[in-house]
């Protein structure tokens, strides 16, 4: 084993500014604050108290107009997932819905104040971006729309931002895609649009994209910052160097970068306000599964990247992983720490990524506080491709969850689940197995995590009272093998499986994975020294439950909160739960099962009326819940 060698840092000058911020009573960005804690000092709810959580009020999102008609025997509700997190400043609540609208409610009573139809595409589903407004321009709400535009609303009224682009939008896709059109003009062609809330700065809001997986050639993934008075675009970072760029060696000879997709933040990025640096999480490039074409490292492929806020230039990057051909984007906001090591406080930023690694590093400059290296890894057998021989690791923490496999993990949870996962094993004359990094090869092959990943876009929240990170987990497989394309196709070769592209390893009526349990967890990391403080189990099964069979964990996709009162507030089970945990020790303090899942991280702030509400969407609908609702939920104390 050898140290990382391929870090690269450059020196950072410490700026003053930083940015007006809301109350620390409110819930203004998705994580809270710009630095993506998910923490609020708020303490009025607590662990001595939090079980006695009611019920305040309750927002139904589907318009009237849109009230389905009564269910026929045997039809199915509609499903309209929701993954916003409501976000609350200056005594007004906002919401992206998944009805076309963005509303506005009073926070105490769920009473609506506006609301904005978007007439074509739909809103991000992810939250929304707030700016708190000058002397030039009043507070305005910023967020995609499926159909790759930005929207600008005033904050107070609702109603576009007249300044802002064209009657309050700008289009996102122009100027993306470099493939020209057999006439020569650029064509807009392909997906493209912004799945996430935009992160802030002084006057900047600075976007990432959603862009195809395949082809590989498409829309670029570059990162752009706008001016928020005006839509005009103010700098523009090339997510895949060009020459003589930084990082342009790590691409093949043959031009074969020019015009490729992916590459992308279609997650949430964090901003580090008192250095004036913006952290950017970026994803696979495209083709996820198979780089013969594409030999190299990649860069800024799986790469946090830090830029200078002002002017988009490179502060320092970290690549998490070398030419991915498992779909391990890093998607979830690196969040800015403190950890306190040899009497001295260090700033810091966490980093994790579908493949379940935690990186903590110095943000000053990418150095990692608790050490990497480089290990061999298991080689792809594919024609043509020219996987890494070696992967970074962090020393510490561990992996928050299973990376490895092999035929003696097989579920004996009950008999009927352990020959459904044998047969499953045994298909093709039997798949084949390893550790991680293992590829998929010609041969099906199950490879752990899955592309699900152990952390998805929800990411982590953070108690810098205790100095721990919390963080819920998947232990899901997939299976699937690279073969070639049929002939012509872009890319030549596919990722296929006898259950499609994306298969997991896993019984899919029920959603069992096919290893042994836990097959759900949530972790607490000590970022001071690089420990896990806690873990349990998170989520139950039913069934098995019923049977005896406990501490399962179970499938699960949404994020926690943080509170000064010593909480953890999650969903994001299946099992529909909705619970506290006590922050310095796992427990559940507080739990209580909602009609639908919710698949989505919650917010909590301070009222008018002096109370301490926590709110979360619940809708169901996810790829493991068969379950519809429309509700936002509201949570406080009894009044004394």
């Amino acid at each position: 084993m050898k140290l990382n060698h391929r870090l690269a840092s450059v020196a950072i000058a410490a700026l003053s500014f930083s940015l007006p911020v809301a109350a620390q009573s409110d819930w203004a960005a998705y994580g809270h604050d710009a630095g993506q804690t998910k923490y609020s000092p708020l303490e009025q709810i607590n662990t001595a108290n939090v079980d006695k959580l009611t019920q305040a009020w309750v927002y139904h999102m589907r318009p009237t107009y849109q009230t389905p008609p009564p269910a026929s025997a045997g039809s199915k509700p509609v499903k309209r997932l929701s993954q916003a997190t409501p976000i609350v400043v200056n005594d007004m609540m906002y919401l992206a819905t998944p009805y076309g609208t963005v509303i506005a409610l009073k926070p105490e009573t769920g009473e609506l104040i506006w609301t904005y139809k978007v007439e074509l595409g739909r809103p991000q589903v992810r939250s929304l971006s707030y700016w708190p407004g000058d002397k030039i321009t009043p507070s305005s709400i910023f967020f995609g729309t499926s159909d790759g535009r930005m929207i600008s609303l005033n904050a107070r009224t609702g109603q576009p931002s007249v300044a802002f682009g064209e009657n309050g939008a700008i289009n996102l896709k122009k100027g993306m895609n470099e493939n020209l059109t057999p006439t020569g003009q650029q064509s807009e062609e392909g997906r493209y649009n912004m799945t996430s809330a935009a992160s802030i700065y002084k006057n900047l809001i600075i976007t990432g994209c959603d862009v195809q997986e395949s082809p590989a050639k498409g829309p670029s993934g570059d990162v752009r910052a706008w001016d928020v008075h005006t839509g005009k675009l103010v700098w523009r970072f090339h997510s895949i160097p060009r020459s003589g760029e930084l990082g342009h060696n790590t691409w093949p000879a043959n031009d074969n970068w020019k015009g490729r997709s992916g590459t992308n933040v279609w997650g949430f990025s964090s901003v580090d306000t008192e250095r004036g640096l913006i952290f950017l999480p970026f994803g696979s490039p495209t083709f996820d599964y198979w780089g013969g074409d594409r030999e190299g490292d990649n860069l800024f492929g799986n790469t946090l990247v830090v830029l200078h806020a002002d002017t988009g230039k490179l502060a320092w990057h970290f690549q998490a992983i070398h030419h991915d051909i498992y779909d391990y984007d890093l998607e979830s906001a690196p969040v800015m720490i403190t950890v306190k090591r040899d009497g001295k406080d260090i700033p810091a930023v966490a980093l994790t990524s579908k493949a379940g690694l935690m990186f903590i590093l110095d943000r000053r400059n990418g150095k990692p506080i608790f050490g990497v290296e480089e290990r061999p890894v298991p080689q792809s057998t594919v024609a043509g491709e020219h996987s890494s021989p070696t992967q970074p690791f962090p020393l510490k923490p561990v992996q928050l969850g299973r990376g490895s496999f092999t035929p003696a993990d097989l579920s004996t949870v009950t008999p009927e689940h352990h020959a459904f996962c044998a047969n499953m094993l045994a298909t093709e004359g039997g798949m084949q197995s390893g550790p991680m990094f293992t590829p998929y090869g010609s041969k099906l092959t199950v490879v752990f995590p899955s592309t699900i990943g152990i952390v998805n876009w929800h990411g982590m929240s953070y108690n810098p009272k205790l100095g721990y990170l919390f963080v819920n987990t998947n232990e899901i497989g997939s299976v699937g093998k690279v073969v070639p394309a049929e002939p012509g196709a872009e890319p030549p070769y596919e990722k296929t499986s006898p259950w499609g592209m994306y298969a997991e390893f896993w019984d899919g009526k029920k959603y069992w994975p096919c290893q042994q349990p836990p097959w759900g967890q949530l972790w607490a990391i000590n970022v001071n020294t690089g420990d896990v403080a806690w873990k349990v189990p998170f989520g139950t099964i039913p069934e098995l439950d019923a049977q005896g069979i406990h501490n399962t964990g179970s499938v699960n996709y949404g994020g926690s909160i943080s509170t000064g009162g010593g909480l953890i507030f999650i969903a994001a089970s299946n099992d529909q739960h909705f619970r506290a945990y006590a922050a310095a020790t796992g427990k559940i303090l507080w739990d209580i099962k909602m009609d639908t899942g919710a698949y989505v991280t919650p917010s909590t702030y301070l009222g008018k009326d002096g109370k301490q509400y926590v709110v979360i969407v619940s809708t169901g609908g996810s790829f493991f819940d068969r379950t519809s609702g429309d509700s936002i939920l509201a949570y406080t104390l009894p009044s004394k």
